[in-house]
């Protein structure tokens, strides 16, 4: 029997994966899992998608309340 070659090779052991089911769409994802649950969990396949968004609009409030402070 082979052994399965990250059982007792890596110095960190990988945790077990999350539970995961695929979605249809996004939209599907988001509604079912949750907008947190979908970016932070990777509850499903659209984890990264759902990361970059929320990327995006954090970097906009932040733009937002720079350029608010550099107008006062």
């Amino acid at each position: 029997m082979a052994k399965e070659p990250w059982s007792s090779t890596e110095r960190i052991p990988r945790r077990p994966a999350p539970e995961f089911e695929l979605a249809d769409s996004l939209g599907h994802a988001i509604s079912r899992d949750g907008f947190f649950g979908t970016a932070f969990d990777d509850k499903n396949q659209y984890g990264p998608i759902a990361m970059m968004i929320l990327l995006l609009i954090v970097a906009t409030i932040t733009g937002g309340i720079m350029n608010l402070i550099m107008r006062l």
